[in-house]
Order: structure tokens, then sequence, then C-alpha cells
């Protein structure tokens, strides 16, 4: 942390184009160049500077009003010690915006609000296989203050170039000021999540039909049945892994969304609060609907093992029927395999034919039996 404290940013951007990172040359070492995604600064709702450094912004903005918003994508510590020293961001929110991996969360560190949101993301895949990654997750980190707005994303997905251009199209939204920028981030997060809902429920669907369809088409009985079941339990747990997963981005972000929208804040706007609680409503939703997905694989997981054990008990049952008819023949073959002088029919002219047909008839009762108690 004494590089974070101890780096300062100086001064020259370079040209940028389409998603390109700016290189933001310092006083550090070459290796300490600060990648910046975009950087602004907004007064009464429109975009009033293009090109700026993040310091070049903050002076802006203490001589005219207005706020700046800059986004970085991945930066190391290096990277970020420059915009940390010129924002005065909290030592200690630094380090979780630039190590990432954090549990979505809100916090206040004097004049600063550190949200942290993570972003989900539907992997489309033509079949779900025991190995498919349905879910993947990056993070937006948000440092909101009265005049600035710094967002810090991790993770290949989960853009904010689309957002930024949405909001400067609704300068009377934006011209609330950083809590404005605040909730959209909040709400299109939320809104990535019901997508995923969605796309998620469609998986588990499929699923269901399939372990449930198994069972009444007679593919759930005999080694083929048996061996279809054990790779339905692969993709319930792996679907169930990838819900657990959905599950840690969407539930912990609950008390931050309650805490913004029925908690005065002063860095919040009282206008924009209100629209927080739109965001928590839809929040608690998907939260409801995640806990239900996990519920629904964990019925259909058991419902799977126990058609498992039920095709087990019918492979077990004709294994058993099958060796009570070859019984008899191997009996009658053991006690004419002893070789005493003196047996029944021994020297009859019709002997043998005499005790195949018995045989036969006997093995053809025994089928019948187990033929008609659903044995075989």
């Amino acid at each position: 942390m004494s590089m974070i404290r101890d780096l300062r940013a100086a001064v020259r951007p370079s040209r940028r184009r389409d998603d390109t990172p700016y290189r933001y040359e310092t006083s550090a070492p070459a290796c300490a160049n600060s990648a910046i995604v975009d950087c602004g600064v907004y007064r009464e709702g429109r975009r009033a500077s293009e090109h700026v450094t993040p310091a070049q912004a903050m002076a802006s903005v203490r001589a005219d009003g207005g706020f700046a918003w800059i986004g970085l994508h991945e930066p190391t510590e290096a990277e970020f010690a420059g915009i940390a020293q010129e924002f005065g961001l909290h030592p200690l929110a630094v380090e979780d915006a630039v190590h990432a991996h954090q549990r979505p969360k809100l916090e206040r560190y004097d004049d600063t609000l550190f949200t942290v949101f993570k972003t989900v993301h539907y992997v489309e895949h033509a079949e779900l296989t025991a190995t498919s990654e349905v879910v993947e997750t990056g993070e937006v980190m948000c440092f909101t203050g009265r005049d600035f707005i710094v967002t810090v994303r991790h993770g290949g997905q989960g853009s904010l170039r689309a957002l930024r251009h949405r909001l400067q199209d609704d300068p009377e939204l934006l011209a609330k000021g950083p809590s404005a920028v605040l909730h959209a981030i909040a709400d299109q997060v939320v809104d990535g999540y019901m997508a995923v809902a969605g796309a998620v429920q469609d998986d588990i669907d499929e699923v269901e039909i399939d372990v449930f369809s198994s069972g009444t088409n007679g593919k759930g009985t005999g080694a083929k049945g048996s061996s279809a079941k054990g790779g339905d339990a692969g993709r319930i747990y792996q679907l169930k892994r990838e819900v657990l997963e959905f599950k840690r981005a969407v539930s912990p972000l609950l008390r931050p969304m309650q805490l913004l929208s029925e908690r005065p804040m002063r860095l919040v706007d009282g206008d924009i609060q209100k629209y927080f609680r739109d965001v928590a409503d839809h929040l608690a939703r998907v939260n409801e609907q995640v806990l239900s997905f996990d519920d629904l694989l964990n019925s259909i997981l058991q419902a799977n093992l126990a058609q498992a054990a039920v095709a087990q008990n019918e492979d077990m049952r004709k294994i058993t029927a099958w060796a009570a008819i070859f019984a008899v023949p191997t009996m009658i073959a053991g006690i004419y395999g002893m070789n005493f002088t003196y047996m029944p029919e021994l020297h009859w002219k019709f002997g043998y034919p005499a005790m195949m047909l018995v045989t036969v008839a006997i093995c053809f009762g025994i089928h019948r039996g187990f033929k008609r108690n659903g044995w075989l």
C-alpha cells in the first residue's frame, strides 16, 4: 500500500480508438502506465470535455463545477496509484478494487461510497454437459464522490461503454450527478441478472424434461438407461454449481441495494434514491428465482437418483429371474452327471428327450410366472 500512497500520476493521455484504453504516462517507471477506458467531465447533464486526464478532469470540475467520470479496466496497483492519489480514495477500497474477487457490498469511506457489483454473463452452449460453463462472472467497482465517479471493471464482459452513451442521451437524468451513474450501473447489472435467470431457467427445464421423460420412454432401464442417468446426474450437479456461482453474485447485493433505496445519503440525490427502490425490487425477484432454481435442482437430482435406484432394482430382478430359470437345467444336469449305476430312466430309450422336455417345460413355467409378476 505504500506504493499506492507514494506514486503520483502526471499528465499526458495518448490518442484513443474504440475501446482501446488510454496510456497514461506518469512519473513512475514505464510499467506503471495507467489504462483508462474513458475519462470525461459532465456539466448540466452534458459532456463538457473529451480526451482529458483525471488530473485535468478534476481541475476542470473544481474550477467550473460538474462531475468527472473515469472508467478503468483491470488496473494494477501501480496503474491505479495516481488516480487513487488524485481523488483521495481510501487505501483499503483501492486494494479491493485492484485485487478484485470481492463479494457485492457497499462501504463508506469519508466522503466516498465504495460499491462492488458482480456482473453475470450467460455462456451460450449447444448442449448442456457435465462440464459446461453456464455463467461467467466479472466485477464492477464504483467510487462515488460529490463531484466524481470512478468505475473499475474486471472481467471480459460487463462493458459500460453503451451505458455511458445511453446516459449522455438523457441529460436530465445525468444532471443529477454521480449518483445517477451509480444507479444506471446498478440497474444494468440487475437487468443482466434477469436475462441470465431466464436462460438458466431454460437449461433447468431441459434437464427436467430429460430426467423425467427417460423414466417413461423405456430408456431408464437396463445398462444403457443407467449410463444415461449417470450423465443426467453430472449435468444436474454442474448446473447446481453454476447456479451457486450465480447466487453468490445476487444474494449479497440485496443489503447494499436496500441501503441505497431506503437510507438517506448525502452522496445520493433524493430523486435518484427512488429509482434505487425499483432496482432493489427487481433484485429481490431475481434472488427468489435463483433460490427456487437451487431447490428445483435438488428435487430433480433426488428424482434422478431415485430413478437410477429403481432401474438398478429392475436389473437385479431380471438377473435373479434368469438365474432361477437357468438353475433348472443346471440342477438336472448335475444330478445326471453323478454317474450312479442305478438311476431312473438311465437306460430308457426315450429318457433323454423326455428329460429335455421336462426341463423346457419347467423353465417355461418359471419364465411365465416371472413375466406375469413384472420381473421380466
